[in-house]
């Protein structure tokens, strides 16, 4: 039995039909459709129901989903055994925020990418939050506090986060210094969300309130050098504001708390060597960043 087929039809049994499939795995819909067809007919039996929509899975196509998986996870758990020292190959497919992956996750894709030849990297930048099993990614990257899932993390580095105004904003309305004087100044939110700040060891909550709200974050600093009101983001993201001067940082007495980046992956006895080598980028990469906030409060 050909694993290619096998993953194949995981693939499309995931994805809910041809066409999502071959954009998950690279490849035509022509060969998905050759590769399911000589599989069907390996096994004697329809695994998936045609029909306009793309098709779904018979009776016997969902019970032999879940082995064809877990066939092919125990293939690649047995390659990474025998070639532990070998190069990367084969496809691993990411979930990167879109706020900061371009700019902070993609240099480490890309140098992963230049030292493993034969390593497909394929990167969805989004900041919805993905379904890993369901959408086909291999990991994801996290940042904050995670919901309660079946998912396994592992922490990879910290987010420093900031309070931020423009010059032009604290001029017209002042600067806040507590979290109290906060809640008469507007917010600049990705939703209707809690800020965190931190007084000493305690950890403070806090329900702002905005008109302006984006669920991205770069817009959010657009809103913030545009003197609409006060962001809470990545340092990361205004650097380059603070050290110019667009923006200037607010409350540092109360920081916002560290924030935790982390590898996300399905559930298994082990990771793939894929993952665990991105993770391991990751740490290397966030150990040299420094926290150039701290020099600011």
């Amino acid at each position: 039995m050909d694993i290619e087929e096998l993953r194949t039809f995981v693939e499309l049994a995931d994805a809910g039909g041809v066409t999502h499939a071959a954009q998950r795995l690279g490849i035509s819909k022509s060969l998905v459709s050759r590769r399911l067809s000589r599989l069907e007919a390996e096994l004697g039996v329809q695994l998936v129901a045609r029909n306009s929509r793309g098709g779904s899975l018979t009776e016997a196509g969902t019970t032999f989903r879940d082995h064809a998986a877990r066939a092919c996870a125990e293939i690649d758990a047995a390659k990474d055994a025998i070639q532990p020292g070998g190069d990367l190959v084969g496809r691993l497919r990411i979930a990167v925020p879109l706020s900061f992956g371009p700019t902070h996750f993609a240099p480490v894709l890309a140098s992963m990418a230049h030292t493993h030849p034969r390593l497909h990297i394929h990167t969805v930048y989004s900041d919805r939050f993905v379904d890993l099993i369901a959408e086909g990614f291999d990991c994801a990257i996290r940042l904050g506090d995670l919901q309660d899932s079946n998912l396994v993390a592992r922490r990879v580095g910290t987010i420093y986060r900031a309070l931020v105004a423009s010059p032009a904003y604290i001029e017209a309305h002042g600067s806040p210094e507590t979290p109290d004087e906060l809640a008469a100044h507007e917010a600049l939110m990705q939703g209707t969300e809690t800020w965190r700040l931190t007084d000493g060891d305690q950890i403070l909550t806090i329900n702002p309130r905005g008109r302006f709200k984006a669920d991205n974050g770069v817009a959010l600093v657009a809103a913030a050098v545009a003197g609409v009101g006060i962001a809470s983001v990545p340092e990361g993201l205004v650097h380059d504001h603070l050290v110019s001067g667009a923006l200037v940082p607010v409350m540092t007495r109360y920081p916002p708390p560290e924030t935790g980046v982390y590898v996300i992956r399905p559930p298994g006895l082990h990771p793939s060597r894929k993952v665990r080598a991105l993770a391991e980028e990751l740490i290397e990469h966030f150990r040299n960043v420094p926290n150039f906030l701290s020099a600011l409060r």
